[in-house]
């Protein structure tokens, strides 16, 4: 997506002790020096960590992709060897097509004997969910912050967006991943929670949303974690659910505690994201959903 109670970091783990609990083959022998684990991260900017510095030297500077980002926190903990192609802004069509000059398609990072595969994505294609949250902070701000403005517009719409283009685009790609990378585990991270499940106090002045479209909003997302939910379920992906783990950091919530920085008044240069302890909230939650840890 385009648009810090600290957690403690994802387990270590031995890369022989990796391999054995993914189930990728049997391990080497003793006296061998045991192969890094070979992982490749997809996905758009909250895979990216875009907003967290320090940024990945190695990455495209438009991608705005940060070397704290959890696949690097996941591949560090790993022992992995990591291929890291996440980029902001990405949509499922940027898989397989360049999304800016000189930015391969993702899936060129994909490889017959890659063993894990991580990536968000669903966010931004058709800018569906993108248009949501600016609807809705247009639709606040005018409106002083009462009512349901954008509820009361959009209805269904975004929704309907996401059932009609966004589930299917995540399930084939999902499909295309697996053809390519038959060895790997797959997992698919849902969107960590952006705003409470209602209206806070003083939420309106980080994130200029109408009392009653805070819900709507949730609600919005919800159907787009559970979108990736769906296609994962269809795919035989593992989907890492993050609804639980960060249903008290959201966006609204005081600068240590939340893993989304607001609108207004937020530490990242790219709001309505991930922080570092987000991004690590996420590598903690795929460790356990892969039961690494």
């Amino acid at each position: 997506m385009r648009m810090p109670a600290q957690h403690r970091p994802v387990a270590a783990l031995t890369a022989v002790g990796a391999v054995a609990v993914l189930g990728l083959g049997a391990g080497p022998a003793a006296t061998e020096t045991p192969k890094p684990l070979r992982y490749v991260a997809l996905g758009d900017s909250y895979s990216a960590g875009s907003g967290v510095l320090p940024l990945d030297p190695g990455a495209p500077l438009v991608c705005a992709r940060t070397s704290k980002n959890y696949p690097h926190l996941l591949a560090a903990s790993l022992g992995a060897k990591l291929t890291d192609v996440t980029c902001g802004g990405a949509q499922t069509k940027d898989f397989t097509s360049s999304q800016h000059p000189g930015v391969p398609p993702q899936f060129d990072a994909l490889k017959s004997d890659t063993q894990l595969v991580t990536l968000t994505i669903g966010g931004n294609d058709q800018n569906t969910f993108i248009n949501a949250v600016l609807a809705c902070g247009t639709a606040g701000v005018l409106s002083g912050g009462k009512g349901s403005p954008c509820k009361d517009t959009y209805g269904t719409t975004f929704k309907d967006r996401i059932e009609s283009t966004t589930y299917p685009a995540i399930k084939a790609s999902l499909q295309r991943i697996k053809a390519r990378s038959p060895k790997a585990r797959v997992a698919i991270l849902g969107y960590p929670w952006i705003t409470p499940a209602k209206a806070v106090p003083g939420c309106f002045l980080k994130m200029p949303l109408a009392e009653g479209d805070v819900p709507y909003l949730r609600d919005t997302q919800a159907h787009l974690n559970a979108a990736a939910r769906r296609a994962a379920a269809a795919t035989g992906t593992t989907y890492v659910d993050m609804d639980a783990a960060s249903d008290a950091h959201d966006a609204c919530r005081p600068v240590k505690e939340r893993w989304i920085e607001p609108v207004l008044f937020g530490t990242n240069f790219v709001p309505v994201h991930p922080n570092a302890a987000g991004e690590a909230g996420m590598a903690q939650q795929a460790a356990k959903a892969l039961k690494l840890s």
